[in-house]
């Protein structure tokens, strides 16, 4: 039986026009890695109503869970916790736990409380609050959907709460080892390879460097042992 599958929902469409750089998925990638649980997909989508909701029909089919990463602030263009309600068919209003939370966070620092900033307070109908110890506004949890913020500290400590509530796997394990030769090369011993450790994933990567041409060889697997063997062919191959 292979590990529990995820994936991932980028929203903003000023991460597609290049505005913005995503640090996100890179995160996200790296902790469910440990807790063994693998990153199958990661889709980018904009700002558009029928895109968000179209997305998350589609991976939460697929997958055992998905991450959404932005359009839960203040203003107008935040439209991702009412695409997952249109999504699962719920309804969205402001729910009491959300706003106190909100409202006891903003009153202490003089914060006006006003109808923008309450609607970070929807919450579909059924969903279970994410904590957000870095600026309070909650994501929600629908189903196997994780509705999280796009601001990377906020994120993360996101995800930080989320991940022990899953139903982790065995983690994988990676090698690298960076041979100096083109592709072209070792394209033929790599093939070899990984048909006798068909259980194993074997990458290429190449790159060219001050005229020389080489490639990071990386093994990945669950087993150790098997990443170990196959690793230790690998070097013996171009030594």
């Amino acid at each position: 039986m292979g590990n529990p599958t995820a994936a991932m929902i980028v929203i903003g469409d000023e991460i597609l026009s290049g505005r913005t750089r995503d640090a996100n998925m890179h995160h996200l990638a790296c902790e469910l890695t440990k807790v063994g649980i693998d990153l199958m997909e990661v889709r980018v989508v904009s700002d558009d109503q029928a895109a968000i909701v179209g997305a998350v029909r589609d991976l939460s089919d697929r997958y055992d869970s998905v991450f959404t990463s932005g359009g839960i602030g203040p203003t107008h263009d935040d439209i991702t916790a009412d695409c997952v309600a249109e999504a699962f068919g719920r309804s969205i209003d402001v729910r009491d736990d959300a706003r106190d939370l909100l409202v006891a966070h903003w009153e202490a620092r003089g914060v006006e409380v006003n109808e923008a900033r309450l609607r970070m307070a929807r919450i579909p109908a059924g969903a279970r609050l994410i904590d957000n110890p870095v600026s309070i506004a909650p994501g929600f949890t629908i189903e196997n959907v994780h509705v999280m913020a796009g601001v990377p500290a906020v994120f993360e400590a996101m995800v930080a709460t989320v991940l022990p509530t899953l139903t982790g796997g065995t983690p994988l394990m990676s090698q690298n080892l960076r041979i100096e030769r083109g592709e072209g090369e070792i394209a033929g011993p790599l093939a070899a390879l990984a048909e006798r450790y068909p259980d194993l994933s074997i990458g290429s990567y190449p790159y060219q460097r001050d005229g020389v041409y080489g490639a990071n060889i990386v093994i990945r697997g669950t087993d150790g042992a098997r990443v170990d063997a196959a690793m230790s062919e690998l070097a013996g191959m171009f030594p």
